[in-house]
């Protein structure tokens, strides 16, 4: 079976034009069938019952509206189109989500298509990249491993900057071998433009794969030193100018007439890149963030002091572990000892990429290193850490998976490597049924059919090379189709359970983890210790650890605004009208008030009185109403579709707007309702029942850390100088009709 364009003998020197002409002419007439086939059923799997997941992550979902509403909104990435204050990202990620919106309207697959898009064109970008060293098999292989990488199917379906990251830092690699292939300048600026927008997807993360991927370029790049550091130089301008531009324009603007920058304490995009975003990720000093340096939005929470005690533990096993191992990790395994398998073979070709398999060589070191290096990132760093994160490691896995598998079937002759398929075989099936069996309950039938069958099959791999073709042949497609059995299972519970709030997982809950319907996490409780009836842990979404309770009461009918069905339930579940239980990502104590950590973490359930509420001669106002935390006023906004001004960002922890500021805009008529939190939890709502069954509720506040005492002192003044009235259960003061009190 010939599986890969690669000869394991050096060839005939020949320039980098002639060897790319020859891979091209050497596609088989079944090669394009079967590629349109991967990216059809990528398709499929990325777009099934797409809107069941309604807007998602309202925090992004709210910006995505208000750029569709305001081109000032657009370009900054402001949270409502009155630009209070921008999402705590660079906006990149919503540019696409808000054009789909302008063109289409706002709606759940207007937001999400661009994402389920942006999942097809990685696998058509790895799929070029793997085939052009590796051949069409590889390149096959490596694309249907990354589609079928749970957390993949997740978040291409999901309205997170994490799609975008990882289809700019797939089209990075492939540029880099491109220029590698003869050293090329054209593509190594490419790749420096695609880590440009990169930084502006996610900032710093998009710098993780850069020095083994400069380090690659500078060693072995087939031309002189002095041009290989004159082409990076080159490259690294490009980023500069493809990232930098819309900092320069950011940190240029005057202050006081664009929105404030979310996420940081002194309204600077700079701060937020080197702090909240960048160093304090990995030392866990995140100042305003949740469970992050000691300085959270809940100041009682326990376990302050190191990001790596709140988010998990750190250590070289973090990928393995309970609530990310079933995420990422299923391949994670053969892809290391396939990496290494590949260099050895591999290894005899010169330092300079100007022979087939010196190019081979390169592709294994490309994405090897970025694995690797992505990796020791991950799990060592103890600042905000979340499973959805690993989705950067599915293209790196993918492709060396396939390009792995193509070098050691071509030499399964040799004893070496054909043991070295065997045994990778045989521990990938014992590691998926591990795995599957983290969740005891779950198809547990599948477990022991990919155990039974990948080692029978691992014990034929060794004599694949004395069977006639189609034995071989049928001998590594059942091996293939077990090692992808459990994955496939999870991406497919994925795609048939909505999800929704700010932390989300693929797959069942698993024993351990935190994911799964009203998944929990370890480590910390909420203040005065209270915790939930029962003992139970924290619901999803908060730092592990936290042991606390709430959630909204299931809800029925379509939310307004388009809002997935039944509202949002921040303690891990929402019941929607057809019976169908969705994910969401919030925390607990969060009643359609708005308020707590379910505010924070998962948004509000907004009732049909408040929306017409904040309707109600809307356009006389900048602002239709405020309120604390950006998720609470994302529920509003996305309901009304008028703008709603988050008090303090996302972790209502953000000096934004000051009281002497606020105090403005009410002077000025520009505020309609303030929108309370509530003491109880439920403001109206009462304590409700989430498909576990009735549960009592633990309020969190919003609005501690540096910044949150000016968030508690708006909310102080104005239940001082206004009157509330409860409107659908929500406590709003209407900010136009002060008490007689009032000064």
């Amino acid at each position: 079976m010939t599986t890969a364009a690669l000869p394991l003998h050096p060839p005939s020197p020949a320039a980098p034009s002639h060897r790319a002409a020859r891979a091209h002419a050497a596609r088989p007439g079944w090669e394009r069938p079967a590629h349109l086939a991967l990216l059809l059923a990528t398709a499929v799997l990325l777009l099934w019952d797409l809107g069941a997941s309604g807007y998602a992550n309202s925090f992004y979902s709210a910006a995505v509206q208000a750029g569709g509403e305001s081109w000032k909104a657009f370009f900054f990435g402001s949270s409502d189109a009155g630009n209070s204050i921008t999402v705590d990202k660079p906006p990149a990620a919503l540019w696409p989500m808000m054009l789909s919106v302008r063109l289409f309207g706002l709606g759940a697959w207007q937001i999400l298509v661009p994402q389920a898009l942006m999942g097809v064109g990685t696998t058509a970008v790895l799929y070029a990249a793997v085939r052009r060293q590796f051949g069409p098999v590889a390149a096959l292989i490596s694309g249907a491993v990354f589609a079928l990488t749970p957390v993949a199917a997740l978040m291409f379906r999901f309205n997170n900057p994490d799609a975008l990251l990882t289809l700019l830092m797939t089209v990075t690699v492939y540029c880099v071998l491109r220029a590698l292939d003869g050293a090329h300048t054209k593509w190594l600026v490419w790749a420096g433009v695609a880590v440009g927008f990169a930084f502006l997807t996610k900032t710093l993360q998009a710098f993780v794969i850069l020095p083994p991927l400069a380090l690659l370029y500078a060693v072995c790049a087939p031309t002189g030193l002095r041009r290989r550091l004159g082409q990076l130089l080159l490259s690294t301008l490009a980023m500069v100018v493809a990232g930098g531009w819309w900092v320069a324009i950011v940190e240029l603007w005057p202050a006081s007439s664009r929105p404030y920058i979310g996420g940081s304490q002194t309204n600077s995009f700079l701060e937020l890149t080197l702090g909240y975003n960048g160093l304090g990720r990995i030392n866990g000093e995140e100042t305003g963030s949740v469970g992050g340096g000691g300085r959270t939005a809940a100041e009682g929470m326990t376990g302050g002091g190191g990001g790596g005690m709140n988010w998990g533990e750190t250590g070289i096993d973090r990928m393995f572990s309970s609530n990310i191992g079933g995420q990422i990790g299923w391949l994670l395994p053969a892809a290391l000892i396939l990496l290494v398998a590949g260099l050895v073979v591999t290894w005899r070709a010169r330092r300079a990429t100007d022979s087939l398999e010196g190019m081979a060589r390169a592709a294994f070191l490309a994405w090897g290193g970025a694995l690797l290096i992505t990796v020791v990132v991950f799990s060592f760093m103890q600042g905000i850490f979340h499973e959805y994160y690993t989705v950067a490691l599915a293209p790196y896995i993918a492709a060396l998976v396939g390009m792995g598998i193509a070098v050691l079937w071509e030499e399964r002759g040799s004893r070496a490597a054909s043991l070295t398929l065997s045994g990778t075989l045989a521990l990938t099936s014992y590691w998926a049924f591990v795995l599957l069996g983290r969740s005891a309950e779950y198809v547990p039938w599948l477990r022991w059919l990919v155990l039974a069958l990948g080692l029978g099959t691992a014990l034929l791999l060794p004599f694949t090379a004395r069977l006639g073709r189609r034995t071989a042949l049928g001998v590594a497609a059942v091996g293939l189709g077990v090692a992808l059995a459990g994955p496939l299972a999870y991406c497919l519970t994925t795609v048939n359970t909505p999800h929704a709030g700010s932390i989300v997982t693929a797959g069942p809950a698993v024993a351990g983890g935190r994911g799964g319907p009203g998944g929990m996490m370890r480590g910390f409780e909420m203040p005065g210790g209270a915790g939930m009836p029962g003992g139970g842990a924290a619901p999803q979404g908060m730092p592990p650890g936290a042991t606390a309770q709430g959630g909204q009461a299931p809800g029925g009918g379509q939310a307004p605004g388009g809002q997935a069905p039944g509202g949002q339930a921040p303690g891990g579940t929402r019941t929607t009208d057809d019976g169908r239980s969705t994910r969401t990502g919030g925390g607990p104590a969060g009643g359609p008030g708005g308020g707590g950590m379910g505010g924070l973490l998962g948004g509000t359930k907004t009732s049909a009185e408040a929306t017409a509420a904040l309707r109600a001669d809307a356009d006389r106002y900048t602002w239709a109403a405020a309120a604390i935390g950006s998720q609470n006023a994302a529920s509003y906004q996305l309901a009304s579709q008028q703008p709603v001004m988050p008090l303090g960002g996302f972790n209502g922890s953000d000096p934004s707007p000051t009281l002497e500021q606020f105090k403005e805009y009410v002077s000025a008529g520009k505020i309609h309702w303030f929108i309370g939190q509530s003491d109880a939890g439920a403001d109206g709502a009462a304590a409700g029942e989430t498909g576990d069954g009735a549960e009592s509720r633990t309020l969190v506040r919003v609005g501690g850390g540096p910044g949150g005492g000016v968030s508690s002192s708006i909310e102080t003044w104005v239940k001082a100088n206004f009157k509330a009235s409860t409107i659908g259960g929500a406590t709003f003061y209407d900010l136009t009709a002060p008490t007689s009190q009032a000064s």
